[in-house]
């Protein structure tokens, strides 16, 4: 057994261009789904299932992600002035949340680059990915499993998702083996975003991984893929065929998911968070079944 995995990586460098221009002069990390940012809840997760040590993948003009999870003593000062001790709370919450750093990326030359520019920080440990645009309901539990999977099979584990088979072009695909349980599968095979007839299977990957630091030499090889971009993906596909390496499993995800990389699905997050908290939900609820009604 190795030690206990302890550091999350967030590539946080894209330019939210499917949200423009709300993502104009705010990173699209930064976008409220309900009340809290979105990059927020996948810190959450991060924090929640032990891994305190987060680095984030940025690029240019998103100094409000550094700002958000930073000390605003003034705002601190004032709410504290007015005797307003919960959102004081809530401010000194996300500040003290994990030990966050920040590195750019640079070139904007795809996931598999981003992770590459963890390197340094991670060194020669297994870590997690947890994508942004993914956010995993707090009720379901996949992170934790999947580092407990990693640690006691050595290995890389990602989360699969099975999902309509018309919609293979739009997800990294997997070919799978069974194991010995009902929720892990070992993958074999990996391709990027195929045609409905030509996916291997309608297992998707979503965006949570745990990788061993075999990850890095292999992607420091990988030549430019689908897009023009260093896809990891493909550094996987390799992992996939290296048993030294303890090879590639996969996680299937039967809980909640919400894509806020989508401006439906975006929207959509936000009414079922919204409609699933004790503050909110006992008034939305209602309200929606009678707007839907009244359409």
């Amino acid at each position: 057994m190795t030690s206990r995995i302890t550091k999350a990586v967030i590539p946080a460098a894209g330019m939210g261009t499917r949200f423009l221009p709300a993502t104009k002069a705010m990173p699209k990390e930064m976008l409220p789904v309900v009340d809290k940012p979105a990059i927020q809840y996948v810190v959450e997760e991060a924090v929640a299932a032990g891994l305190r040590d987060v680095l984030m993948i940025t690029g240019r003009n998103k100094n409000a992600l550094e700002n958000h999870f930073d000390r605003v003593a003034e705002l601190e000062a004032t709410l504290e002035k007015k005797g307003d001790t919960d959102r004081l709370e809530q401010v000194n919450y996300s500040s003290s949340l994990a030990d966050v750093h920040y590195v750019r990326q640079g070139d904007p030359l795809g996931l598999g680059h981003a992770v590459l520019r963890a390197r340094m920080h991670v060194g020669k440990e297994p870590f997690a990915v947890l994508l942004g645009d993914d956010l995993i309901d707090a009720r379901d539990v996949l992170l934790s499993r999947m580092l407990e999977e990693a640690e006691n099979r050595q290995a890389s584990v990602v989360a699969l998702l099975e999902i309509d088979p018309t919609l293979t072009h739009m997800y990294g695909i997997a070919t799978v083996e069974t194991t010995d349980h009902d929720d892990v599968v070992k993958i074999t095979g990996l391709v990027e975003k195929p045609a409905a007839e030509n996916a291997p299977s309608n297992y998707a990957i979503i965006g949570r991984y745990v990788l061993q630091p075999e990850v890095f030499d292999v992607l420091e090889e990988t030549e430019p893929g689908k897009g023009g971009e260093i896809q990891l993906t493909d550094a996987l596909q390799v992992l996939a065929a290296d048993e030294s390496s303890g090879g590639v499993y996969g996680l299937v995800f039967r809980g909640r998911r919400y894509d806020t990389g989508d401006r439906l699905d975006y929207i959509k997050a936000i009414v079922q968070l919204a409609c699933s908290r004790d503050d909110l939900g006992p008034d939305l609820r209602p309200w929606l079944k009678s707007f839907v009604a009244e359409m």
